[in-house]
């Protein structure tokens, strides 16, 4: 008996996530905020659907069009439905619960792509299909893979050692706006604009604030060279007004400027003032201080580069 095409109110997805070690804290509070989802596999399916490309981690999504117990029952499915695609080329998804040998995945891509109506195109296709194999059931569908374009954000013009790395900002701004990608953002103090690139190549609203007119100057320069619009400001962020959704703030840590205790809470007390929930990234513990500046902690964890470890928290 044929299982039947999942219904529209019923769509599911299929991720892979890729991470190095000293990044699994970050990679799954990403996950969580993104999907809602806590997983200790490289792997897991979602209601949600969101692009691959968004996400440093996110490797691959397959929007799944058939599930069955047999890969046989997937081929008759795809002769039953009559499926039919032009320029495909179907794609076996290796994953840490079933990686499989090089001949048996072409074997497989094989059978798959031979059943399916159309022409298939291995060397510039227009539609790529996955099929893999979770615990004992097959799965298939429309795959697409992340396009790794936010890599080239480690080129940018101008750059200081101590910036947040590309991955971690990244992240951080999927953090902030989860699924809504109409919310406020605001990095207030952002620096040569990491974060603030970030968020814009994933298409979210954010406006950053620099009180350095020189290093304001320059982020918006890279801003510039990579066609994103000036969002950043040479403006003092106690003398913001406006509200925010969340706010980004990787507070001064006083490496190349001096920055008292007083400053950072300076910072942070203007920070409950104009935003609903904040991220922090600190270089010690500050808990305490955060809570008295009226935060609410609820999530905390660390980030590492090489061996220079910040600490993430989300506060509300």
């Amino acid at each position: 008996m044929l299982q039947s095409t999942l219904s529209e109110d019923n769509e599911l997805y299929f991720y892979t996530i890729k991470y190095k070690l000293f990044e699994e804290s970050l990679c799954k509070a990403e996950m969580r905020y993104l999907f809602n989802t806590v997983t200790d596999n490289k792997f897991f399916f979602s209601r949600t659907y969101i692009s691959p490309s968004r996400s440093a981690f996110l490797k691959q999504c397959i929007s799944v069009i058939y599930k069955a117990n047999s890969l046989d029952n997937i081929v008759q499915q795809i002769l039953h439905n009559n499926l039919s695609y032009e320029k495909f080329k179907v794609c076996y998804i290796n994953h840490e619960d079933n990686n499989i040998p090089f001949e048996e995945r072409k074997k497989t891509e094989y059978l798959i792509g031979y059943n399916i109506n159309g022409f298939a195109d291995v060397h510039n296709p227009e539609v790529l299909l996955g099929i893999t194999k979770i615990d004992n059931m097959w799965i298939f569908g429309e795959l697409e893979n992340n396009n790794s374009a936010w890599k080239e954000h480690n080129n940018k013009p101008y750059s200081y050692c101590n910036a947040l790395d590309v991955r971690l900002a990244r992240s951080l701004a999927n953090i902030a706006a989860s699924n809504d990608l109409n919310s406020k953002l605001v990095d207030p103090c952002c620096g040569i604009g990491t974060v603030v690139i970030e968020a814009l190549s994933m298409g979210l609203n954010i406006k950053g604030y620099e009180l350095n007119k020189y290093i304001a100057e320059n982020a918006n320069k890279n801003l510039e060279f990579f066609n994103y619009e000036t969002v950043i400001e040479n403006k003092d962020m106690h003398t913001l007004t406006e509200r925010f959704d969340c706010a980004i703030v990787d507070l001064p840590y006083g490496l190349f400027s001096a920055t008292t205790l007083n400053d950072q809470l300076s910072i942070m007390k203007t920070t409950r003032r104009i935003a609903d929930r904040a991220i922090f990234i600190t270089l010690e513990d500050m808990e305490a201080h955060i809570k008295d500046c009226g935060f609410t902690l609820v999530d905390k964890f660390c980030a590492a580069k090489g061996t220079f470890k910040r600490i993430i928290n989300i506060c509300a």
